[in-house]
């Protein structure tokens, strides 16, 4: 067993912490150059109304869902356990952020016809979408807590 090197051990946090923000910094830094470089201040300002509604979905929307279903879940008949509800917000957020991805496309289509650039049905698929992301949620589920009963039966 190893012994714990707590200065060390916190030493190397803090600088992975510091590189991290670095390359993040940067990253910000090296996209903003090439937003101004490169387009139009209108398209700049549509960014930045996308970035907005980005964070006001996952704010106003996304956490408070993943709140309820949570609150829901434990006062359920009987206890959900903290794998189960781990699984059941990962879909939620996946569904969640692949609808912030596809809307986009929905409303282009409404705004007319381009058939060689919004070839697909996105209301359709994102739906569908949301029928595979509810029947894999159920079906890890369902292996989720089969295989934690059966451990819990070896550990007796």
């Amino acid at each position: 067993m190893r012994e714990v090197d707590d200065v060390g051990d916190i030493r190397r946090f803090r600088l992975a912490r510091a590189i991290l923000i670095g390359v993040g910094v940067l990253g910000l830094i090296l996209g903003a150059i090439e937003l101004v470089m490169k387009q139009t201040p209108i398209q700049i300002v549509g960014v930045a109304v996308w970035m907005l509604g980005a964070i006001i979905l996952h704010d106003a929307i996304l956490s408070p869902l993943v709140l309820g279903i949570s609150v829901l879940a434990r006062r359920a008949g009987h206890r959900v356990s903290k794998g189960v509800l781990a699984i059941m917000q990962g879909a939620v957020v996946v569904g969640s952020i692949m609808t912030l991805l596809v809307v986009p496309e929905v409303y282009a289509k409404t705004l007319g016809p381009n058939p060689t650039v919004l070839t697909f049905d996105y209301a359709q698929r994102l739906g569908v979408m949301w029928l595979v992301i509810a029947a894999l949620t159920a079906l890890t589920c369902i292996l989720y807590t089969r295989r934690a009963a059966k451990n819990r039966l070896q550990r007796q």
